[in-house]
Order: structure tokens, then C-alpha cells, then sequence
């Protein structure tokens, strides 16, 4: 791709739009908005500008799009495909400064929401309310709502409540071009025309920039409960999983953990938690609801369903502390597995029963590469994190032999019903495996989209696809 250098009249005419304080360009902070959290990877940028309106964003991409200028949004830089790196240089545009809850509509069970808010933070706020916004990423605490609908994000509450696409009614976003729009309308049922609010969930930033969020809400279950059970074997873990579900039972949550996983997560996070030398796995499971009695009942049906497999004692969270700590463990799993090795982390998915199959077939993959894998995710909906570790490998090995592991990984996945990714996005680091879940034709069309929203191709160029 063709794109122009940014000039020093160019960083001046942007002063002029944002304000001087708003145009950074000092190597402390090239150097901060280089990488995100996608493994070790830097690309710099020329240039970092942090505008505070639709407005001001609109008069930066339509400069943009004149000059040819690649802009990269950016939410809060946690994500892990590489989609907020700006690998053809260029600006980032962060939205970091559109970061206020504008309307809580009790009324209709909506919240309006600028891109920079955090997750957590909106998620307080609605609670106060006694309402519910339920997908929760493990890094709802700093990652923002903007690169949720970016990414299309899920979370351990995926299982029953759905993912970000569920809760998204109505977008405003700045087109390529400048244009100011909004993609639908604030209600329940459109079937007005093309769906432009899902087209957007997901994109990963490369049609246009969300300023504006119309999400709905649900009322938040009172009550909850979770037990963490120990498996004496990961396949059987599992195979547990979809019998919950054939038994009627619908979790808000139902985690897997290799035995790896939660010890190297314990040592982490200095947890005291038991872990039995011959326990290979872990499913935390909650349920919740208004009815503790019914709850109750529900998590007795799963103890009691349990029992057919090969398991430990069952630990029940008696208190909100103990809960707390269970779900810091959970949530750490990432952090925990990228402090202990050099690693690839992969999200991999596939329908709920074929897990089993999934787990079975990258340990046969790993035997064959000579890596290790280290496996955690969201079982209740098939999507199953696979760390790649680079172990006492050396670098040739790991260079040569990582790629071709992955391929099978996701050649595995796509064979049994599944995709690339869950939740985690393409990015800069996944399109090379594109091919596995596309043919020419789905791929020609996707870029066709793209083309019609950034003729230009300024918008988070280098993503998704070549």
C-alpha cells in the first residue's frame, strides 16, 4: 500500500483541530502506543492524536483520507491479534477521551456509551441500577467498550447471556471519508435493510471509528453461586461439559483450566488453593438467577451429574471472598501463562461437544512439534484458549515449527465445525491462517465491503485479511 509520510505542517494543521496538548509525537509515547498486548510485538507510529468529539474525529479522517495518511484506532490496548498496532506507521487515533456514560434509559433498558468507557466501569454504573451488562472479557477492568465492539468480545458470561453483537442496537461512527452516521435505531426488532450495526460489531476497526454505543441492558441477577471441581483427566473435564447442558442446565459460567494452567495461575497470583498431585484439569461452574432455592437445586443436579466422572472433591464458594478468589484466578490465566514462557496464545472454537476432540487432537499436535500447549477457556461455549509454549525449544525449532502447528491447530478446528478465533479477533497475527475457514470467493467479498466503506484503504490497513 501506497501512504504518505505526516509532515511537520500536517502535525500543525492537526494542532489546530485537537488542540496542541492533543497531538503527541515524543518517543515515550511512540514507543507506548507500539504494542498492545499481542505477545512482543512493535510497530511505531508517527504520530498519536486523541481527539475529544465525533466531530473533531471526523475533521481528522477526512485530512486523513485526503493526504493518505493509514490512521489505526485504538481503544485501551489490550487486545491480543495485534488489531490495534499501526503496521503501516502512520497515526493512531485513540479514543481514549470519549470515555462518558451519556444516558442510563431505565425506562428501556438501555445505556448509551462513548468508546473509551471501560467495561467494568460501565458495568458498576448499570448495576446501581439494578441492571445487567453481562459480556465480560477477562480484562474488563481496563479494556474499553470502543475495542469490545471492535472485537466482537465475549467472556466467561458468553455461555448464557451472549456475546457483544447480542447487546449492540444502534452505532454512531465516523466513516472513512468524515461522514457522521448512525448504522440502525434504538429498539429490539430492525428489519430495516441491510444490518450495518452487526457489520461493524467485529470489524476490527477497518470501516470506520464507533464514537457513540447504543447497548441494551437486561436486570441483574440477584444471586449466584460456583463451585470449582478437580478432574483426574482434561478430556473427561471436558466431556462434562455438554452433559451439563444435556441435562437441561444452563450455566452463567463454565471455565476450563488445564492443571498447568491453575498452578502456574496459584503461584501467580499467591493463592492457596489445594491443587491434588493427580487432578488434571478444572471446570468452574456458576449459575445465577433470582431464585436461590432454584439455584440450589441446579447446582446439586450438576454436583450430583459430576459424580459419573472421574473427579475430586467438589469445592463449593461458601462466601464472596472465596468466590472473588476463584474468579482472580480464572481471570488470570492469561497473565499467569505470559510471565512463565515465551508462548503463542491461539483462541480457538469449536460447537460445545466437539471439545473433547479439540483438547484430544492439539495434544496430538503438540507430540508432534515437539511444543507444549497449556489449554484454559470458556468451555461452555467450545471456545478454548491453546498457549503454544515455546518451552526448551530453540529459537530455529520454535521459529520453524510454531506456524505449522497452528495450521493444523485451526485446520483441526475448522473439521470440527469450528473457526480461528472466538473472541480475540484476526488482526495483524491471524490472517495468514484466513484461507482455513474461507474460500477465495468469501474473502473476495469481505474485502469488497471493506472497499466500498475506505476506497482509500486508510482505515486500519494491514488487518484481517492480505
Amino acid at each position: 500500500m501506497d501512504f504518505c509520510r505526516i509532515t511537520p505542517a500536517d502535525i500543525d494543521h492537526f494542532k489546530a483541530l485537537i488542540g496542541e496538548a492533543n497531538v503527541l509525537y515524543d518517543a515515550e509515547s511512540i514507543e507506548k502506543y507500539s504494542h498492545d498486548q499481542t505477545e512482543d510485538l512493535h510497530f511505531y507510529p508517527e504520530i498519536i492524536l486523541k481527539p475529544s468529539s465525533a466531530e473533531e474525529i471526523s475533521s481528522i479522517l477526512k485530512y486523513c483520507n485526503q493526504q493518505s495518511f493509514p490512521v489505526t484506532p485504538r481503544g485501551a490496548g489490550t487486545g491480543l491479534s495485534g488489531g490495534a498496532l499501526p503496521v503501516f506507521s502512520g497515526l493512531i487515533l485513540s479514543v481514549e477521551k470519549l470515555n462518558r456514560i451519556l444516558f442510563i434509559d431505565e425506562r428501556n433498558h438501555q445505556v448509551t456509551v462513548e468508546p473509551g468507557v471501560i467495561t467494568q466501569v460501565l458495568q458498576d454504573a448499570v448495576k446501581e441500577k439494578g441492571l445487567f451488562y453481562p459480556p465480560d472479557p477477562a480484562s474488563k477492568g481496563s479494556c474499553f467498550i470502543g475495542g469490545n465492539i471492535a472485537e466482537n468480545s465475549g467472556g466467561p458470561k458468553a455461555v448464557k447471556y451472549g456475546v457483544v453483537k447480542d447487546y449492540v442496537l444502534n452505532l454512531e461512527m465516523v466513516l472513512p471519508n468524515g461522514e457522521i452516521i448512525w448504522t440502525g435505531a434504538n429498539v429490539l426488532k430492525n428489519a430495516t435493510g441491510y444490518n450495518l450495526t452487526q457489520l461493524m460489531v467485529g470489524s476490527e476497526g477497518t470501516l470506520g471509528v464507533v464514537t457513540k454505543i447504543v447497548l441494551r441492558l437486561i436486570p441483574h441477577p440477584q444471586h449466584d453461586l460456583l463451585i470449582l471441581v478437580p478432574f483426574r483427566s482434561a478430556a473427561q473435564a471436558c466431556e462434562a461439559v455438554n452433559k451439563v447442558f444435556l441435562a437441561g442446565i444452563i450455566p452463567s459460567a463454565m471455565e476450563f483450566m488445564e492443571r498447568d494452567a491453575i498452578l502456574w495461575t496459584m503461584r501467580f497470583v499467591e493463592s492457596n488453593l489445594q491443587v491434588a498431585d493427580d487432578v488434571r484439569a478444572h471446570l468452574l461452574i456458576e449459575v445465577d438467577g433470582n431464585d436461590p432455592e432454584r439455584l440450589l437445586a441446579e447446582m446439586e443436579k450438576i454436583s450430583a451429574l459430576l459424580q459419573q466422572f472421574d473427579i475430586g472433591e467438589i469445592l463449593f464458594a461458601e462466601s464472596e471472598d472465596q468466590k472473588s478468589s476463584l474468579w482472580k484466578l480464572r481471570r488470570s490465566v492469561a497473565e499467569a501463562v505470559k510471565a512463565n514462557s515465551v508462548y503463542k496464545e491461539e483462541d480457538t472454537v469449536v460447537p460445545r461437544a466437539e471439545l473433547p476432540q479439540l483438547l484430544n487432537g492439539v495434544k496430538q499436535i503438540e507430540k508432534k512439534f515437539g511444543f507444549k500447549s497449556v489449554c484454559y477457556g470458556h468451555a461452555g461455549d467450545g471456545n478454548l484458549h491453546v498457549n503454544i509454549i515455546k518451552g526448551d525449544l530453540k529459537d530455529e525449532e520454535w521459529n520453524e515449527k510454531l506456524s505449522q502447528g497452528i495450521r493444523e491447530i485451526f485446520q483441526l478446528c475448522v473439521k470440527l465445525g469450528g473457526t480461528i478465533s472466538g473472541e480475540h479477533g484476526i488482526g495483524w497475527v491471524q490472517k495468514p491462517y484466513m484461507n482455513i475457514p474461507f474460500n477465495e470467493t468469501q474473502i473476495r467479498l469481505m474485502k469488497e465491503i471493506k472497499n466500498v466503506f475506505d476506497p482509500r484503504g486508510i482505515m486500519n490497513p494491514g488487518k484481517i485479511f492480505y
